[in-house]
């Protein structure tokens, strides 16, 4: 057995492996030889042009408004999403009224787990689209439509929402609004993954800390979120991988998929249109390969921070 276990392990390894090289790792490496090229897409001719894509990103005016708007979501939507699910699961684990079975949630929390959790069983583009309900600017979207009923909106000139190109804090509007969908729809996961962690410290604690004094606010910082750290961190990269992304939102919610007047273009709708609306796939994989690359040493810096030596309890 011990000298049949190496080439028991890879007659078992052996297909999963080459299946993610061929359907995984080739298509990186594609994209990064195509990023090379100026590859138009519909056609075999392609032409060797080194660096010039990449140099070419560098003073790009659309990909630098991209850049901006996806940092904006990198910063807000996990830093939202991570306090909105922190604040909930606390509340639903160590929230409630302490008895002689110790500390408890508020009451009902198995249920509010269910209802804060259910988005996360829809698809992103459900969730897209019925959201795109509700901002609709006319009377049959359930936001304007109330507006207008209680009289805080004129009928003729109803919130435009997704179509709304102004700044609000220097952000265009059109990206909170985007915001609010992303931290909606997220935050029920978090709040699952932060809850199975809080239960895995001992209530102990909770009920040391109280009988010293101290209350619900201190026991949160002083408590809870010195030993969520590692689960916090995990949760910000994975975050961060989507709030590099928001395409599906962006296409679906916005008018020109990244409009208006491109107030919405992130990294993802930028490549959708250099590949599939002006015909530079060279391009538009220099770009991707960009991001990837971006998006592995935020990833990689992310986690070199938050590192440090487990707690055991």
């Amino acid at each position: 057995m011990r000298h049949g276990v190496a080439r028991f392990v890879t007659g078992f390894l052996a297909l999963p492996v080459a299946l993610y090289l061929f359907y995984v790792v080739w298509p990186f490496v594609q994209a990064a030889g195509y990023s090379l090229t100026d590859w138009g897409g519909y056609s075999d001719s392609q032409h060797f042009v080194g660096l010039d894509n990449y140099v070419r990103l560098l003073s790009d005016e659309l990909i630098r408004k991209a850049f901006w708007h996806n940092v904006f979501f990198l910063v807000t939507v996990p830093l939202f999403t991570i306090a909105l699910a922190l604040f909930l699961a606390f509340l639903l684990n160590v929230g409630g009224r302490e008895d002689r079975a110790g500390i408890r949630g508020v009451f009902g929390s198995a249920l509010y787990k269910v209802i804060f959790f259910f988005p996360q069983v829809l698809s992103l583009v459900v969730i897209a689209v019925m959201w795109q309900q509700i901002y609709r600017t006319d009377q049959q979207g359930l936001i304007n439509g109330l507006l207008v009923k209680i009289g805080l909106v004129d009928a003729e000139n109803p919130i435009a929402f997704t179509a709304d190109p102004e700044p609000f804090l220097g952000i265009p509007a059109v990206l909170w609004w985007l915001l609010l969908i992303a931290v909606w729809s997220g935050a029920g996961f978090y709040m699952v993954l932060f809850s199975a962690a809080m239960q895995s410290i001992p209530k102990d604690i909770y009920e040391a800390a109280i009988l010293d004094g101290a209350g619900r606010f201190h026991t949160f910082f002083r408590v809870t979120l010195p030993l969520l750290r590692d689960t916090i961190s995990v949760a910000w990269v994975y975050l961060g991988f989507i709030a590099l992304d928001m395409y599906a939102l962006v296409f679906v919610m916005t008018p020109s998929q990244g409009g208006p007047n491109h107030a919405s273009e992130i990294f993802a709708s930028v490549i959708q249109f250099n590949a599939f609306q002006k015909g530079q796939f060279g391009y538009a994989c220099a770009i991707a390969v960009a991001l990837a690359i971006f998006t592995i040493l935020l990833a990689a810096l992310q986690l070199r921070i938050t590192r440090r030596e487990r707690i055991e309890f």
